[in-house]
């Protein structure tokens, strides 16, 4: 096995970086083309189907059904002339990837032969098996029908040979199934809920919208190790493993040279991002070995996570061109860094005003103030929710690991937002509340200095920070959909900025003016909400005290923080704004816990498996060389002589089968502790089972076997080691 290892090693290093596909032009020129964008509708669309199209798109109205056939005609037209013979629904069920099944463009043409056929019925609906996917209950394994439907607002897109067609994925009583779903109605409710408080500033507002930004984190992997890794082919992390002499800790990885063959994949993922419409920005290393980084310019929120999506298959295929393998898994590696998913979320108006941008004049500072302190008081009401929003088995390991933000939701802001913050707390109506001869609403302060971003320091431990015109949610893992977090985020402010504007009327109807009545609330709010302003170091254990302190949710277990999004309140709120009913949270919290207990249990069949077939045997050999040795010695030697020299195989010899004992018997508990777990029916009493009971030997097993990885023979060592898996050659 050792000189396959080697020769995996060698062959990586000696191997030829392939080329890029780079197109002889400019990407301006090829930007889109697999697309059925604007530029597309315009040449295959009649201009009236063209103004519906676009109409339904910016404001949400309904296709009807004769326009989805004259649709289906332009884009069937489209797809044909660039060699397309499929379409699919593509969809994002409740598994964090994407789901498609690909049908023919071909129909009888009852003569023998076949026509190219693709119908507004099949662009607008289709009917994938509802049970096969995740329900959590809503679909019984008998119950298959479910609908895929069109979702116009994000463009149909070439990838190969086959039409894809971003869809929502419902059952057939109507719950949604998938994330797209419930993110379009939180996307709703926010523009919605936004515009009207917008009303308050000004009346040119008549629609609000959501953007996104990610910024995608992830490792690369010589393939031919890869696949010499069980652990890593079954669970996209190495359950084994002892770490380098050398890894992060000289940060010449961070921003440094990339490599040859790594800038190689990424300009090929580039061709392919551009051509897709995703428009990709930056590309860089990040801390640890092997880890990089890709991010686009914003988007509109929906649009932005269907490029997400879109992405991470597409790197998955560009990657195993260039004989890499694209690991998503939040901590791949134990010892470095892991890798994160950070959404930088923002909402602009169709004036073109950021409202989180500080404006020009103190009645747009304001406004500012007004979304900004609503926004705060949304992540303070919630902060167990968006923590559950970004939980998972495999980001448990990467949050709080001194290189990520902690599992508690705090926000950091600066000392300039702070202070403006606090200024308006403490002070009084008429110092604070002017209102010039035009009527105009003005702070009596000091204006907010328009430019931020040199003003205060950026917080890398803070899960929520305001970075000068955007608020990034740096907690979200690196193989999670954005839509997980998105979709509460925005519900959770869309409820808040309702709240405002009943309290706001409930003063204005007790007989004060708007001015003071605005005041009021959000002097109240920037009170309540205080707790969860941090500027400290979230890594501290000093701030874990605080913050239990402060009331924020400190709590660990994965499969308990899922209970925050079945609390009263929470309910209440994915109610009051339409994206998920109590059903439908039920049915999600169901999938969560047995997605935490399916991707445990791989684990650890997966780490016993490896410990008593592959590790032991091994180590077992090693120990016979040992006691070979030791008997030599005695054949040899006699007396004080052999004591001597024979002490080191013998304390060794004893170390290994200490080791060999304790890794057999613990690999018998784990499994025992999983057949207990397994026989329990709850699934959240099951998943905690699971967390508290066979997720502890996952760290005790292994910190055994990488004991012995620096005792046993090199050579005899069964798997590709850190050192080996980290530096791409």
């Amino acid at each position: 096995m050792s000189i396959l290892r080697f020769n995996a090693v060698e062959r990586a290093s000696n191997r030829k970086a392939v080329e890029a596909i780079v197109p002889a032009k400019k990407v301006s020129e090829y930007f889109g083309e697999n697309v059925f964008d604007h530029k597309a509708m315009k040449k295959y669309l009649a201009k009236e189907t063209f103004d519906v199209l676009t109409q339904a798109i910016d404001t949400g109205t309904p296709i009807g059904r004769d326009m989805a056939y004259h649709i289906a005609a332009g884009m069937k037209m489209w797809a044909l002339e660039k060699g397309v013979t499929h379409y699919t629904h593509w969809f994002q069920p409740l598994t964090d990837g994407t789901a498609e099944k690909h049908d023919a463009f071909v129909e009888p043409d009852g003569q023998g032969g076949v026509i190219e056929e693709f119908s507004g019925k099949l662009l607008v609906q289709q009917e994938p098996d509802a049970s096969s996917f995740p329900s959590g209950g809503l679909r019984n394994t008998f119950e298959a029908r479910g609908y895929s439907a069109w979702d116009p607002s994000s463009p149909a897109f070439i990838v190969d040979d086959t039409l894809c067609i971003p869809t929502v994925f419902i059952a057939y009583t109507g719950e949604a199934l998938d994330y797209k779903t419930p993110l379009i109605r939180s996307i709703e409710a926010l523009g919605k809920a936004a515009k009207e408080v917008c009303g308050y500033f000004s009346d040119d507002v008549k629609k609000v919208t959501c953007f996104l930004g990610w910024e995608q984190e992830y490792f690369l992997v010589d393939e031919d190790l890869y696949a010499a890794r069980p652990d890593l082919s079954l669970t996209e992390r190495t359950l084994l493993g002892h770490e380098s002499a050398k890894n992060q800790q000289l940060d010449d990885h961070y921003f440094g040279a990339i490599p040859s063959r790594v800038q190689e994949f990424m300009k090929d993922l580039e061709v392919e991002c551009y051509k897709l419409g995703i428009p990709v920005k930056t590309r860089h290393n990040e801390v640890a070995p092997n880890q990089f980084e890709l991010a686009p310019i914003y988007e509109e929120c929906n649009l932005a996570n269907d490029h997400n999506q879109l992405l991470l298959s597409v790197m998955k295929r560009v990657s195993r061109r260039h004989n890499f393998r694209v690991l998503l898994h939040e901590k791949p590696f134990m010892g470095v860094n892991g890798s994160g998913k950070h959404c930088n979320w923002s909402m602009g108006t169709d004036t073109g005003i950021n409202l989180f941008s500080p404006g020009k004049d103190r009645e747009d500072n304001l406004r500012f103030i007004t979304f900004m302190v609503n926004t705060l008081m949304a992540v303070h009401k919630f902060n167990a929710l968006l923590k559950a929003s970004i939980a998972s088995a495999s980001n448990a390991y990467r949050l709080g690991a001194n290189e990520a933000p902690p599992a508690i939701i705090s926000s950091f802001l600066g000392k300039e937002i702070s202070d403006v913050l606090d200024r308006f707390e403490n002070s009084s109506i008429e110092d604070a509340i002017k209102v010039d001869d035009k009527k105009r609403l003005t702070l009596g302060f000091g204006r907010i200095p328009e430019l931020l971003l040199d003003n205060t320091d950026r917080n890398r431990t803070s899960p929520f920070a305001f970075t000068g015109n955007r608020f990034e949610f740096r907690a979200l893992g690196s193989s999670a959909n954005c839509g997980s977090t998105m979709l509460a985020l925005n519900s959770a402010v869309a409820y808040q900025l309702k709240q405002f504007k009943k309290d706001v009327e409930a003063l204005r109807s007790s007989g004060k003016s708007k001015e003071v009545a605005i005041f009021e609330i959000l002097k109240a709010y920037i009170k309540e909400s205080k707790p969860i302003r941090f500027d400290g170091n979230g890594y501290s254990e000093e701030w874990k005290e605080e913050a239990a302190q402060r009331g924020l949710d400190c709590e660990n277990s994965i499969p308990l923080q899922y209970d925050a999004y079945l609390t009263p309140k929470v309910i209440e709120m994915f109610k009051e704004t339409n994206v998920l009913n109590n059903k439908e949270l039920i049915a999600r919290n169901e999938v969560k816990w047995e997605i935490y207990i399916k991707k445990v249990q791989i684990e650890a069949r997966v780490l016993g498996d490896l410990s008593l077939n592959h590790i032991i045997p091994v180590v077992i050999r090693y120990q016979s060389v040992l006691l070979e040795t030791i008997a030599k010695l005695k054949e040899t030697f006699e007396g004080d002589e052999y004591e001597e020299l024979s002490a080191e195989p013998r304390r060794l010899t004893r170390k290994i089968a200490r080791h060999i004992c304790a890794v057999t018997k613990m690999v018998d508990e784990m499994i025992e502790a999983r057949k207990k777990a397994n026989s329990i029916v709850d699934s959240r009493s099951r998943a905690i089972a699971y967390h508290d009971t066979v997720v502890p030997y996952l760290d005790k097993i292994r910190k055994h076997i990488d004991d012995l990885e620096l005792m046993v023979d090199n050579q005899m060592w069964p798997l590709p080691k850190y050192r080996e898996l980290l530096f791409i050659r």
